[in-house]
């Protein structure tokens, strides 16, 4: 599986983007789709998680409420919507995929996209 993140940009304090994750392979529907972030000097964190079958999403507190994940799998595709951006959500963001249930959890991933930055201005 080949993973590529895109969307992201320069934007201002309370602004939005939409990044996407487009994916080869024919095993996309099966696969849960996890966005980490890293930022200058921070450890990768866990942002945001959709299951399989879309009927399960999970996000970090830092971000719950502001943005929201989702898939399209006739597309292989999925997609962080991300509204009310702040400053410290400047990060390289990156989509990640896994066959384990284990949404959150940064090691289960086996697949990685190469990140694309998102800059929130002040």
């Amino acid at each position: 599986v080949q993973l590529q993140a895109s969307g992201g940009g320069l934007v201002q304090a309370g602004g939005s983007l939409r990044l996407s994750c487009a994916a080869s392979g024919r095993t996309f529907s099966t696969l849960v789709i996890g966005w980490f972030r890293q930022a200058p000097g921070k450890e990768r964190e866990f942002v945001a998680g959709v299951s399989w079958g879309i009927t399960t999403t999970v996000y970090a507190d830092s971000v719950k409420g502001r943005f929201t994940v989702s898939r399209d799998n006739a597309k292989n595709t999925a997609y962080l919507q991300m509204n009310s951006l702040r400053p410290e959500d400047t990060a390289v963001y990156y989509c990640a995929a896994t066959r384990s249930g284990r949404v959150p959890v940064t090691a289960a991933y086996d697949y990685w996209g190469q990140g694309t930055l998102v800059t929130v201005s002040s």
